[in-house]
Order: C-alpha cells, then structure tokens, then sequence
C-alpha cells in the first residue's frame, strides 16, 4: 500500500492534484497534458481525481479558478477605490491601467506559483479549447464590462471596438512579458544579468502599455483623448 497516498487529508490531496496540474498544463498545454501525467506527479491515483474533479475539463476550470477569482476580485476592488477616489469626474486612464495590470504583476512576482499560473493564463490566448473559453467569457465578462465603461467615461471620443482592441493588445504584452526572460534571451541571445528582473520589468511594462494606450487613433477614428 502507497503510505503516502493514505495520509493525506482531502484538502492536501486537492491541492497537490491542482499544484501538479497547473504545472504540467505550463509545461505541456492543456490537449498534451494526461490525466496520468497529473496523477503521476500529484502521486494520487485516478480515483481521487475523479472523486475531487470528475472530469480533465472541471480540473482546468478549477485551476483557473483557483487564482483567477481572486485576481478579478482584487481588479474589482483596485477599481472600486480609484472611482471612489476621483469623486465625480472620470478615472484617469494611467489609474485604470494600473488598477487591472498591478494585481497581476503582483501575483507573477510574489511566487513561483503566482508566476506559473500567469504563464498558464496566457495559455490560454493561444490555446483556447471550448471549455476553456466559456470559462473565461464568464469569469471576465463582469471585470471586463466595469473596465470598458471605466475607459470610455475616460476617453469619452475614443470609439468602445478601439478601446477594446487596446486591452486586447495590453493584456497579450502583459501575459507575455511575465512569461518570464528566458524566451528574451533566446531571442535575441543577450544575457540579462538582472538578479530581480521581474521587479525591474514592472516599471518597464507599465510605461509600455502606458505608451500603447496613448498611441495615436487609427486614421479616421477621431482625436486621441489618451494621455
């Protein structure tokens, strides 16, 4: 008998099948990745899995959710004080860039798991299964809905379809660039010898995604109201 799959709690055994899951979804995809992969590195059998989950499309939804909810929770929050801080007139928009993107940042700097599931999010932009992507439309359809009507109170001459576009753009750099250096690196085969360079990213992104939505209008749409 396997002693140690006996003596874990049902939390514990949850968590060990969400904690394997997650990493093997970064490492592998979410179509590559086999229940047996997951039980093999979770060190729990089938079983447990389909007493705790049920089914692979529930155990990615849980996985998601797993920080997802918080995530959006904390956007809504950040949101919140910054409407409550402008009073009656519109948030600016470096304060609503800010409100949705520093939660995230801080989530893929504060630990290796916070940073492994913002590599997993961004998964999901380019590996959308359907599961995936009603999952995703539901959890964001509120979060997204506040920030559009934050912008556009903001930006009252920029056309809604462009300021979605604009988020679209902001959250696929962001997902990229917390991916972590590695993929920088390779690219363009210069070592960055920066012992915190996540932290040193930040600051970086943000006057990035700062610069995107100050960008000028596509010809035709009107005046930039950005800055």
């Amino acid at each position: 008998m396997d002693v140690r799959r006996t003596s874990l709690t049902a939390h514990e055994t949850r968590s060990r099948i969400l904690d394997a899951a997650q990493a093997l979804f970064v490492a592998h995809g979410f179509e590559a990745t086999s229940m047996r992969m997951i039980t093999g590195d979770a060190g729990v059998n089938l079983a447990a899995v389909n007493y705790h989950f049920g089914s692979k499309d529930v155990l990615v939804r849980e996985v998601l959710k797993r920080h997802l909810q918080p995530l959006n929770a904390q956007r809504m929050q950040a949101l919140d004080a910054a409407e409550a801080a402008a009073g009656e007139q519109p948030v600016k928009p470096h304060r609503i860039v800010d409100a949705f993107f520093s939660s995230s940042l801080d989530l893929a700097s504060g630990s290796a798991a916070g940073r492994e599931f913002m590599q997993l999010l961004g998964r999901t932009f380019t590996e959308p299964s359907p599961s995936v992507r009603e999952y995703l439309a539901t959890e964001y359809a509120p979060v997204i809905g506040r920030y559009r009507d934050a912008f556009c109170r903001a930006l009252p001459t920029v056309p809604v379809e462009e300021i979605l576009w604009r988020l679209h753009f902001m959250l696929g750099a962001m997902s990229y660039a917390v991916s972590g250096i590695d993929s920088l690196q390779v690219l363009t085969g210069v070592r960055i010898d920066e012992p915190d360079a996540m932290q040193r990213m930040r600051p970086r992104l943000m006057s990035f995604l700062l610069g995107g939505l100050r960008a000028p209008l596509p010809a035709g749409d009107g005046a930039d109201e950005t800055t």
